[in-house]
């Protein structure tokens, strides 16, 4: 658009309540099944965008420089070189997370979804949400459910070039959902999820059986959702969550993210279940915890986890 010098864009993260592992396209970054999440409200990512003159691209994360060669400033580029008016047309990207950066935390879903959305600001496209989606889902595939609040679910699809793959909202809304992140460690992780799929779907021996147990905890994660039953979704995202896990440890070599205060968070949430607290957990591709429980019971899990960081999605 004339006279515009730059763009801007947010997006929440999201928490996959359904989880997605396995692509069925590494390019276009196309799932082998879909998944369902729930978005984290405030916590997420901001992208400033501006055209410079280069002699490369410019990319600063909470206002610090990264180093070009640094993961999310590759990543970046790349994903930038798909949308360059000129293969000399160089950007100065001023990202802000608001949630520890490659640590299970969906960093790089709203991050891409952000500069998704920056870019559309930027060159004034007028893009739709799905056709945002789409285009998120070219930087990070977790990135095409990070472009809408609340529920949201993200079609598998099958076409070959993927324009049937793209995340909606789930039209529903639940006011008393609380999440809350407990943040073990902010390090980046060992492995990052894409070299981790890709080796889980190369290597380990019950990839096959996913697909089919993917299927069955949508659909009852989406009728829990209907029918507002908190106990059915706590323990279809937990067990989901643990299913994904143990792919991980079965693939070869292993990959394991639970650090010994991931497993203490764990038994101290069957530990309050026990004990008559609805409480459950569940985790993504590193070694921090997501708790998901009722309103009313907020004041009960402080109690037990002071550090936990709540967010209300639908607030």
């Amino acid at each position: 658009m004339p006279g515009v010098t730059h763009g801007v864009g947010r997006a929440p993260a999201n928490i996959a309540l359904v989880k997605y592992w396995g692509k069925r396209d590494e390019e276009l970054n196309l799932p082998v099944t879909g998944s369902l999440s729930i978005s984290l409200g405030r916590l997420g990512s901001a992208v400033e965008l501006k055209p410079t003159g280069g002699p490369t691209d410019a990319v600063w994360l909470n206002s610090a420089p990264l180093p070009l060669n640094s993961a999310f400033a590759k990543r970046a580029s790349a994903y930038l070189d798909l949308f360059r008016p000129t293969p000399g047309h160089w950007y100065e990207v001023q990202a802000r997370n608001t949630v520890p950066t490659a640590a299970g935390f969906a960093s790089s879903a709203s991050g891409f979804a952000a500069l998704a959305r920056a870019l559309d600001d930027l060159y004034g496209w007028g893009l739709s949400t799905r056709e945002l989606s789409i285009l998120a889902r070219l930087g990070s595939g977790s990135a095409a459910r990070s472009l809408e609040h609340g529920f949201v679910e993200w079609q598998a699809g099958s076409e070959p070039d993927g324009m049937d793959c793209f995340a909606e909202r789930v039209a529903a809304e639940w006011p008393a959902l609380r999440v809350g992140a407990l943040v073990l460690c902010s390090d980046e992780k060992p492995i990052g999820s894409r070299e981790g799929m890709k080796r889980s779907v190369e290597t380990c021996g019950f990839y096959r059986e996913w697909p089919g147990r993917v299927a069955e905890d949508l659909a009852l994660l989406k009728r829990a959702i209907a029918e507002k039953d908190f106990a059915a979704l706590g323990a279809v995202a937990e067990a989901n969550a643990l299913a994904m896990h143990a792919l991980m440890a079965a693939t070869r070599p292993p990959i394991v993210y639970a650090l010994p205060e991931t497993v203490a968070a764990m038994r101290a949430v069957w530990a309050a279940r026990e004990e008559g607290l609805g409480l459950w957990f569940t985790m993504d591709a590193g070694p921090n915890v997501k708790l998901l429980f009722d309103a009313q019971d907020e004041a009960a899990v402080r109690a037990r986890f002071p550090a936990v960081q709540v967010v209300a999605p639908f607030a």
